[in-house]
Parts: structure tokens; C-alpha cells; sequence
């Protein structure tokens, strides 16, 4: 089987159902900046602690549907109340484990660290893509909730890989 098709020659691409859209189409941006979030997630995995790594398999497998839904023009809801819950959980459990925050903290302190503050900018980015394409197009209702916590948790997860490597946050300093 051909890996490639064709098909996307001039510019449009299928999505679920029976339209082609331009390939700059917002709700291609959307489903696209899911995907490139699930690679970053992907590099998380080759540095983060392996307690993390769990987390970040199952976000994966999350994202993926996230994305198919997104790629649908009729939402198909694969993302429920209950995954948003899910994220809230796992955030309210690690943050019991972390110093109170008391500054602005900067990306950094171990590699795992820094990539997890990468996957959290690009879940910011898709959030305000879907953000957009929900202002065009009925979307799932839980699309927006569930991206805004995941970026949350990326945050936290950042936070948790630099505390379990004893290594402090990076904290932001007013310049004088």
C-alpha cells in the first residue's frame, strides 16, 4: 500500500464525512496543532520520569480521539465529562506533592521538564485554534474544557519531573 495519494495535491484535504477543506482551514489547524501535541508528547516520554510516563500514554490515546472528533464536522463527543474529571483528578493529586508555588516559574530545570512546558505552549495554541473553530462550526462542548485542564496538567507534570529529579523551578526575576 502507497503511503501517499495524491489526493491532497491542490491544497484540499479530506475530513470525516463527505467535505474536502483547504488544508489552512481552522479546523484543519485545530486537529493538526492536536497531533503536533501528541508528538511533543511523544518526546516527553524518551526524558520524563518513569512515574510520569503512564500519564502521558494515556493523554496520547485521549488526544488521538480528540483529534478524530475535531476531524468530524458532526461532533462525535468521544471526549466526556468524565475526562475532564479524569484530568482534574490527576492535577489536584501531583499538585498535593509540590511546593506551594509562590512566583512565576520559567520552563526549564530537566529536559523532561522542558519538553512538558513545550507540549503545555502548543495545548495553548490548539486551545485558542478550537477556541476559533467553535466561534464557525459546533464542536464538542467538553473540547474546550478538556484542553484547558491538559494544558493545566502539562504545567503540573513540568512542575512534578523537575521535584521528583530534586531539582528546583526556574523562578521568574523582576528585572530592577
Amino acid at each position: 500500500m502507497k503511503i501517499y495519494t495524491k489526493k491532497g495535491d491542490d491544497g484540499l484535504t479530506a475530513i470525516l464525512g463527505p467535505d474536502r477543506l483547504s488544508k489552512d482551514h481552522i479546523r484543519i489547524e485545530s486537529y493538526g496543532t492536536i497531533d503536533e501535541l501528541n508528538s511533543v508528547l511523544g518526546m516527553c516520554l524518551l526524558t520524563v520520569n518513569e512515574d510520569i510516563k503512564p500519564i502521558i500514554s494515556t493523554l496520547q490515546s485521549l488526544l488521538f480521539e480528540l483529534g478524530s472528533d475535531l476531524a468530524s464536522q458532526i461532533p462525535m463527543n468521544t471526549i466526556t465529562t468524565d475526562d475532564v474529571n479524569f484530568l482534574e483528578k490527576i492535577i489536584d493529586e501531583k499538585t498535593e506533592h509540590l511546593p506551594e508555588l509562590k512566583s512565576f516559574i520559567l520552563p526549564g530545570g530537566t529536559e523532561g521538564s522542558s519538553w512538558l512546558h513545550l507540549a503545555r505552549t502548543v495545548a495553548r495554541r490548539a486551545e485558542r485554534l478550537i477556541v476559533s473553530l467553535n466561534t464557525i462550526s459546533e464542536i464538542n462542548g467538553k473540547i474546550i474544557p478538556f484542553v484547558n485542564r491538559l494544558s493545566d496538567l502539562l504545567f503540573v507534570l513540568a512542575r512534578l519531573d523537575n521535584y521528583m529529579s530534586n531539582i528546583n523551578d526556574i523562578t521568574w526575576k523582576k528585572r530592577t
